[in-house]
């Protein structure tokens, strides 16, 4: 429809055509690249790819017009194409939600039954369990040893910790639970009692018995783009590249935060001059509420935000440290009581949070990123929770975007690790797309 319209509208008689050949081509690169193949339909992360698949549109519709002599207005076409591209991204992310919603209702899902060594089966089940945006549900498990736990699924069998000197005394345990339960597939947590030959030999007979395998090496919240599998000797090995740090793409993210974040400021000016007039109005103190907050590496900086509390609010937090609703270092009550009443609106949609474009303007936060947090939380951080000081804080992120201060502290320490571990330009594309849907809704904004 978008490159009929711009061919329609230019006074082109082909324009039926023109956009018959660009939906054809389309459907074309889509399918030979495996879009629509049922596993990949609806799954998140596929802005990449997208993209991908359209720069191989645009060359192959350009070599296409070049060898059929079609004298057509280039830049007609590309328009039309470029309006394509986010429309096809608007209906991915339509279906995602979709999916999301069926896998709560226990809909488009796959049955598993985990093996594995209790400590490993126990946190594979429990982390598989806790999340529903998976298409997996284990249904059964079959422990290694007699070691007790408390397993989330009926346990169908036992296998002996040693590797048995018949290897069907492995794979008939396996396959009759497998049968009874009637599962779509075989999970297998490794460990020292189920690695190497053993490991080999059953696959054989779940493979042979048409269930497809599935072995989980222990690492989490790494994104499947920094894993690269290698055979080396006969021996199958997993490459996981390293956070990035530096380079084209990181560059790229400070030019992106310097410049996005002068345009929001000159975009924003009428809204600023309005709260501040709030602000002013609302109660007695400054308009803006300055902290030292911590950034990348432990550096101190100055953030600024619209003050939505009342003067005095530092030293009455003294007063209130008892009913922290916060698990953790963080310090959050839901009804706050030095809270104004312009600064329960401001808090409502984010709008304090604006002045903080001077922080990203001026290169100590980023406009994605983790929460920059203050340094009393800091100072009574352990060696895992440090590490979301590797990278800027951001004016937004995954803690922003999932919930904010409904989550519990290690919840959101999961979600920096994953920004942090697994960041990349599309990650945060990602969390800016989802952002006005947060602001939107308010949820956990207090």
């Amino acid at each position: 429809m978008p490159v009929y319209t711009a061919f329609r509208m230019a006074g082109e008689t082909q324009a039926v055509w023109y956009a018959a050949v660009v939906a054809s081509a389309w459907v074309i690169v889509r399918a030979s690249r495996t879009r629509y193949a049922w596993r990949n339909l609806g799954e998140g992360g596929a802005a990449d790819p997208m993209l991908r698949d359209w720069l191989i549109l645009v060359g192959l519709l350009t070599v296409l017009g070049a060898a059929a002599g079609v004298d057509s207005p280039f830049h007609l076409a590309l328009a039309g194409l470029a309006a394509c591209l986010p429309t096809t991204a608007v209906c991915q992310v339509m279906t995602h939600r979709h999916l999301l919603a069926q896998r709560r209702a226990g809909r488009a899902v796959r049955q598993a039954l985990v093996m594995g060594e209790a400590a490993a089966l126990e946190g594979l089940v429990n982390h598989l369990a806790r999340r529903t945006d998976h298409e997996f549900v284990v249904v059964g498990v079959c422990p290694i040893g007699d070691d007790t736990f408390n397993p989330v699924a009926p346990v169908m069998a036992r296998l002996d910790k040693q590797a048995p000197a018949r290897p069907s005394d492995d794979s008939v345990a396996v396959l009759a639970a497998a049968r009874r339960l009637g599962v779509d597939l075989v999970f297998v947590a490794s460990g020292p009692s189920m690695a190497g030959e053993r490991l080999r030999r059953l696959s054989w007979a779940v493979h042979e018995d048409g269930w497809p395998l599935v072995v989980v090496p222990g690492l989490t919240e790494v994104a499947q783009r920094r894993v690269r599998v290698s055979s080396v000797a006969g021996l199958t090995m997993l490459h996981v590249a390293s956070p990035v740090r530096r380079g084209a793409a990181l560059l790229l993210k400070e030019v992106t935060d310097r410049v996005g974040a002068a345009l929001l400021l000159v975009l924003f000016v009428p809204v600023f001059a309005a709260v501040a007039i709030a602000v002013r109005l609302d109660s007695p103190g400054a308009i803006l509420h300055r902290q030292i907050r911590v950034g990348q590496g432990g550096r101190h900086f100055n953030l600024a935000k619209f003050r939505t509390m009342v003067a005095n609010a530092e030293q009455l937090r003294h007063e209130l440290a008892g009913t922290n609703e916060q698990d953790g270092l963080m310090f959050k009550i839901r009804s706050d009581p030095r809270i104004t009443r312009v600064g329960r609106v401001l808090r409502r949609f984010s709008l304090d949070e604006l002045p903080q474009l001077l922080n990203v303007l001026r290169g100590h936060m980023s406009l994605v990123g983790p929460r920059p947090p203050l340094p009393d939380e800091v100072a009574k951080y352990n060696e895992v929770e440090l590490r979301r000081l590797s990278v800027k804080p951001g004016l937004t992120g995954l803690w922003q975007v999932s919930g904010r201060s409904d989550l519990s502290w290690d919840e959101t320490v999961a979600l920096d690790l994953r920004y942090v571990d697994n960041w990349s330009p599309a990650v945060d594309f990602g969390i800016l797309r989802r952002t006005l849907r947060a602001v939107v809704e308010g949820n956990g904004a207090y």
